[in-house]
């Protein structure tokens, strides 16, 4: 078996050759990266199709008007555009690094696509770590997409509103980073702090309290303890507003049986109100209106099984109204555990408010990423560019290389030509079943019923507020660095400007569909119906497939799993990482502090092959 030449030292060699007997992966010698063979394909999907119009200022499509006159401060590219898919209210960014006249000249441009739940910056750190300003100065037109719900995208009606959106959230990109860069400055300092009162808390806990507090807990007011209560409940009286409470049950039944008919299955929808009554009884359970509540309950559900048939609006409107006077009924009583139960249930109801607004608000999945967002970005940047063959170059980092593998897929099941002159993965696969990938920790999504308890992952603000006990004292979670950069391989604040600014808020939609890749036959449509890697082995544009060894997200047996599927001869693959360190994780293929002297060349070399003149 021959082993590719390459700058690794003889124990990766070893260790490479070992991999690829064991995966299935032969090593071909070809450019010191590695090729592999192909295998089956499956059914037919129905066709792609994407009709896309592009923002104007003036709603002319000249070059000048398509971009965004005042970009925001967060954007760092030359420009930013924004391009419209028909039948959607989002605005997709697409950033643009133009190339000097004095770098080498290209025949097509560059499309990036960055991982799931991830903007633009990723590609952009800073003039010295920056992915999209190397491609560019290589002489590619460059664009990095950020797709609906990441980074600059909004759903903003017109050109004011998409600039005014656009700087908006640049402000709160900026000012939630400076936040947190202040609270982690000041946790150090309080640490000790915290120490003490911690200490002090647990010997009040073994002796009495202080003397000014036992005080002020045995003072009397004077008042009969009926009198206390009567004055409380006059008070919860006044403030008892019945008709708004029976207004927003109403709306939020409603929103359920008819609204939502479209966003949730009739099962889904059975299972959110249910859970919203279990927490009602859960607050009346032993009281004297319980078992009234359960009927009116019983009621209610049967009304939003029937949905949209004629009456049940006005029947819901009379059943809160009844769930209301009982309620108030209850306000009326002694019972301390009925005391502010109003206030509880309009804050479950809330709850049950925000829970609907996030479902509607985060309604995609990878098919739409896939089916429409990728080809209107395509068609536009093929407008602006004017390829002469009509191709684009693409690039694309975890998610955003499974996108490009899922689209050869798509298109070559339908015998079409997917407008790819060449293709470039960084760090992603479409079956992770054979590798031990920490991404597994989003199976438990997979079930239903959890996803409506989850409808979307606030992945910015979790990592956001975890950022401090990564790098700090007493550095708790430090672990979580290692699946974005291995050890040495970033400076410290370029991970914090990655962590901080980089990640958005992901749909619990798009998580379950991403979970089908770790099940048998790899990731499939949004129906069960398509296996996209199935589909690989009728693709006929080429492929360079790069993993990292240290990647824990997406390990280098993973990628293999889908380079084996494709043509041998349109596929390079290459594992970077040696033995004894340097080691790449799974951010460092694009912003590792050696990526540009080991892997962007090796990116430029493959792309400078397939962008001849056509």
């Amino acid at each position: 078996m021959p082993i590719a030449q390459s700058n690794m030292n003889p124990a990766i060699h070893l260790a490479a050759a070992t991999f690829s007997h064991r995966h299935g992966c032969r090593l071909l010698q070809f450019r010191h990266c590695f090729v592999s063979p192909s295998i089956a394909s499956f059914r037919r999907p129905s066709p792609l199709s994407a009709r896309v119009r592009a923002f104007s200022t003036n709603e002319t499509h000249s070059a000048d008007a398509d971009k965004l006159p005042n970009k925001p401060p967060i954007c760092t590219a030359d420009e930013l555009h924004y391009v419209t898919v028909n039948n959607s209210a989002w605005k997709l960014a697409l950033w643009r690094y133009s190339p000097s006249p004095q770098a080498p000249p290209r025949n097509h441009p560059l499309l990036l696509l960055s991982g799931v739940g991830t903007n633009a910056i990723g590609y952009d750190l800073s003039p010295g770590s920056s992915f999209a300003r190397y491609m560019c100065g290589q002489g590619f037109d460059t664009w990095v997409l950020e797709v609906r719900g990441a980074g600059l995208s909004t759903q903003a009606s017109d050109s004011k509103d998409v600039e005014k959106s656009a700087h908006a959230i640049s402000e709160q990109m900026e000012a939630a980073a400076e936040n947190m860069t202040n609270a982690t400055s000041v946790q150090s300092k309080t640490s000790h702090a915290t120490l003490a009162q911690m200490e002090a808390a647990a010997d009040n806990a073994n002796g009495a309290l202080p003397a000014n507090q036992q005080s002020t807990s045995v003072q009397s007011t004077g008042k009969s303890e009926i009198s206390v209560v009567n004055e409380e409940l006059d008070g919860l009286a006044t403030a008892w507003d019945e008709s708004r409470l029976v207004t927003e049950l109403t709306e939020t039944f409603t929103r359920l049986s008819e609204r939502l008919s479209g966003f949730l299955s009739e099962s889904q929808s059975k299972i959110m109100s249910a859970k919203f009554f279990d927490q009602v009884s859960d607050l009346l359970e032993g009281s004297f209106i319980y078992d009234r509540f359960s009927e009116v309950r019983n009621n209610l559900l049967s009304l939003l099984e029937r949905r949209q048939k004629s009456g049940v609006a006005s029947q819901i409107r009379d059943l809160s109204q009844k769930l209301v006077d009982i309620i108030d009924e209850a306000q009326r009583s002694v019972s301390p555990q009925l005391f502010d139960l109003s206030e509880r249930l309009r804050t479950t109801l809330q709850d049950l408010e925000n829970q609907l607004d996030l479902i509607v608000n985060y309604d995609w999945d990878f098919d739409h990423y896939l089916e429409e967002d990728v080809p209107a970005a395509m068609e536009y940047i093929r407008a602006q560019s004017k390829p002469k063959d009509g191709r684009i170059l693409a690039i694309g980092h975890s998610m955003g290389g499974i996108l490009l593998y899922a689209m050869l897929a798509r298109y070559s099941s339908e015998g079409r030509d997917p407008g790819l002159a060449a293709v470039v993965t960084l760090a992603s696969s479409l079956d992770y079943t054979s590798s031990k990938s920490s991404l597994k920790l989003l199976i438990p999504l997979a079930d239903p019923a959890q996803a409506l308890n989850v409808p979307a992952v606030p992945l910015g603000a979790l990592l956001s507020a975890a950022y401090p006990l990564t790098s700090s004292p007493p550095y708790v979670l430090s672990w979580m660095n290692d699946l974005i950069s291995a050890q040495d391989m970033m400076h410290p604040e370029l991970l914090k400007k990655l962590v901080l600014n980089n990640f958005c808020t992901i749909p619990a939609k798009l998580l379950l569909q991403l979970t089908t890749a770790f099940k048998e036959g790899g990731l499939r449509n949004r129906n069960g119906t398509f296996f996209y890697k199935d589909h690989l082995p009728n693709s006929k544009v080429p492929v360079l497939a790069l993993a990292g060894d240290r990647d824990l997200i997406c390990p280098p047996e993973a990628v293999c799993e889908t380079v084996k599927t494709i043509p041998e001869h349109l596929v390079t693959y290459k594992v970077f990482g040696e033995l004894i360190g340097p080691h790449y994780a799974h951010y460092d293929l694009v912003g590792g502090r050696l990526a540009v002297k080991q892997i962007y060349p090796c990116i430029i070399q493959f792309l400078s092959r397939y962008d001849s003149d056509q």
